[in-house]
């Protein structure tokens, strides 16, 4: 074992850890007043219920050896059975096993925790646990074997995603597509202004996932090396890039550009280039970032007004768009001079790779769209999934957790 790597993985958990409070107010800000908490309350939940899922049983769906046909991973690490102080070389060979094990928790907290925001202001809390629960186990944890695990059948045939583009990104923003179409628009929508309740709450939440990133990306290195180094300059750079992109078209647009533009292209770069940072060279992260900026400004200024589905906190057209655009980007960009664990994208005479990665993302979206219906046609048939108007009325707040966010002094 390398203690400096050790060192690293376990500061870059603690940055991904930090990423749901960020994501929390980053969510939080977005909402109305009236249903701030609630907001808060799902993210914070989620971390609860994901770390003891994960420990007895979600790792090893997702992490133990491959049960056959790359599917799912069999039940060698059910409640961490084998999982020890010493490296598991399938995954890395110089941290103890624990310490992967944790690292990748984080991920699949953050993951069902970001679906949140497609249908922030309108969900029953209790739905919402078992919901995300069930997520959690037959959406994440299948699809992080395909591409992470031993065995997983798409990381054998090359797919590549250095620290979530799909896994993360793209399944849970298509998800959340799936639950606002299906739980409905909000009372009121496209009838009365829906502005964020505290700009300032998603501008420091925006610079958490910003900070807590470079632990996402760099960190899925697993060692202290050159690899994290390069993963940290793109994650940078395409983030400030795609955060340009943003304001500039709002600029030209609106005549001015805007605190929730800016923060929105910033998650949107750094969506886009979490499953290439560590394949691609830092320059690569400049057209990753331009074209993330361009396509999620389309998705949440144009897209989602003309086709008129209610995503609250534009999930999909951030996390989903950019996710599925990244990993196309891996299959163009990638180098196996940056990573000799990789392979030559497109750009550099391997066509192979790019049809790999179409297919990775074809596969991701059909799966995720198809079992976030069934969990949610299952959790509604008995649990009902949305208030009633007169709750989402009040703010879920007062009606689901009853308190309050903000308490008028005498």
């Amino acid at each position: 074992m390398n203690s400096g790597d050790t060192a690293w993985v376990l500061v870059s958990t603690a940055l991904v850890f930090f990423m749901v409070p960020g994501l929390a107010l980053f969510y939080g800000g977005m909402t109305r007043r009236k249903n701030v908490l609630s907001t808060l309350m799902q993210c914070i939940i989620v971390v609860c219920l994901i770390s003891v899922q994960w420990v007895l049983f979600g790792y090893t769906l997702a992490f133990g050896p491959d049960s056959g046909f790359g599917i799912l991973g069999n039940l060698d690490f059910i409640c961490l059975r084998n999982v020890d102080f010493n490296p598991f070389n399938e995954y890395s060979k110089t941290i103890p096993h624990l310490a992967f094990m944790i690292f990748q928790c984080m991920f699949a907290i953050i993951t069902p925790a970001l679906v949140i925001g497609a249908f922030a202001e309108r969900i029953k809390f209790s739905s919402f646990c078992i919901f995300s629960l069930l997520w959690a186990t037959f959406v994440y944890d299948p699809i992080a074997h395909w591409v992470w695990g031993a065995g997983g059948w798409l990381k054998e045939l090359g797919g590549l995603d250095f620290a979530g583009g799909m896994v993360v990104h793209g399944s849970s923003g298509l998800a959340a597509l799936v639950v606002c179409l299906l739980i409905g628009q909000r009372v009121g929508y496209q009838k009365q202004p829906f502005r964020p309740h505290n700009l300032p709450f998603t501008v420091l939440g925006a610079g958490m996932l910003w900070f807590g990133w470079f632990g996402f990306n760099g960190g899925s290195a697993l060692e202290a090396n050159g690899l994290a180094v390069n993963a940290f300059v793109s994650t940078n750079l395409a983030a400030a890039v795609a955060a340009l992109t943003w304001a500039i078209w709002e600029w030209q647009k609106d005549g001015a550009p805007t605190m929730l533009g800016l923060v929105t292209g910033i998650i949107a770069g750094l969506g886009a280039i979490t499953p290439a940072c560590g394949y691609v060279r830092p320059l690569a992260a400049i057209p990753i970032g331009i074209l993330a900026g361009v396509f999620s400004f389309l998705a949440v200024t144009k897209l989602k007004a003309r086709l008129g589905y209610d995503d609250s906190l534009d999930v999909f057209g951030v996390h989903g768009i950019c996710g599925v655009w990244g990993t196309i980007a891996t299959g163009l960009f990638a180098e196996k001079a940056i990573n000799a664990a990789g392979a030559n994208g497109f750009l550099f005479g391997n066509v192979k790779l790019l049809l790999v990665q179409g297919l990775y993302v074809a596969v991701v979206i059909c799966y995720s769209v198809a079992v976030t219906w069934i969990l949610y046609k299952f959790v509604e048939a008995f649990m009902g999934m949305r208030v009633e108007k007169k709750d989402e009325i009040i703010g879920l707040d007062l009606t689901q957790h009853h308190e309050s966010a903000y308490t008028v002094v005498e």
